[in-house]
């Protein structure tokens, strides 16, 4: 029986100038699925993740999220989703509640369910007594924790997470996953997600992708992934597939980073 796809993505490729971020990549996300994409740093993840969010146009390739066209139904695509960013993105001028109201607005929560949403998103990331205050008070931990929680407040139907339990504690991070797989199985959320810590991905993902200079290198199960590669654990299968050397940050400029990371609210 074939399963429905909900991210199809063929032949896709992104240049900046003459260097190549992401070079010819094929995959498919099946709905109701969670799907790790991991790979080094530079290796053409967070590139990825702007092209399937709208944020990047394409050098060549197509994409579909939801049934929908990044490129040309760029609005359709945005309702589909939630995300968190692996960069910071909430406005420090504003208070934990405001940026809620704001995104909860944004993406056409009901206002009558607005209220109850936020207060139950916000106690689940254990900030209520904070809700007031504004961002710019708040610690790393605390912010991302509050990112999570905006991503998840119009229950999407897929939740791009990059690098999400970053400079998280084991209990915080235990209850983020726990929280959200249980959307997962509740509402066949379909979650996409990058991290380093290669136990997570293995407890978590359904499936595995590993990108590597901007190319897939592999795609399976955990399990699959460490036969395959002849190892014991995800963290040896991924070394074996990628090499030890240690790599550069992703390979775009400070300037092309904050720009598209702003791009997403200032066109909706």
């Amino acid at each position: 029986m074939n399963k429905e796809k909900i991210i199809e993505v063929k032949s896709l490729s992104k240049k900046f100038d003459s260097f190549t971020a992401v070079d010819n990549i094929s995959f498919e996300v099946e709905k109701g699925s969670v799907f790790a994409f991991l790979g080094p740093n530079g290796a053409g993840k967070t590139t990825t993740i702007r092209m399937l969010t709208t944020l990047l146009k394409p050098t060549k390739g197509s994409i579909k999220v939801n049934g929908f066209d990044p490129v040309s139904e760029k609005n359709n695509v945005r309702n589909s989703f939630g995300i968190v960013f692996q960069d910071p993105s909430l406005d420090n001028e504003l208070t934990a509640y405001e940026n809620l109201v704001f995104h909860s607005v944004l993406y056409h929560v009901p206002k009558e369910m607005r209220k109850e949403r936020i207060d139950s998103m916000i106690k689940f990331v254990g900030l209520f007594d904070r809700k007031d205050d504004y961002i710019k008070t708040f610690s790393g931990g605390m912010k991302r924790r509050l990112e999570i929680a905006r991503g998840l407040i119009h229950h999407p139907k897929i939740l791009f997470l990059d690098e999400p339990t970053l400079g998280l504690d084991p209990q915080t991070r235990n209850h983020v996953w726990n929280y959200i797989k249980e959307l997962n199985k509740k509402e066949r959320m379909t979650v996409f997600f990058t991290t380093h810590y290669m136990e997570e991905a293995e407890k978590m993902a359904d499936r595995i992708a590993i990108i590597d200079h901007g190319k897939i290198v592999k795609i399976g199960t955990g399990k699959e992934l460490k036969k395959e590669t002849k190892t014991d654990s995800l963290e040896m299968a991924f070394l074996k597939l990628t090499g030890h050397e240690i790599r550069d940050d992703e390979s775009t400029t400070k300037k092309e980073r904050m720009r598209i990371t702003g791009k997403m609210w200032g066109t909706r």
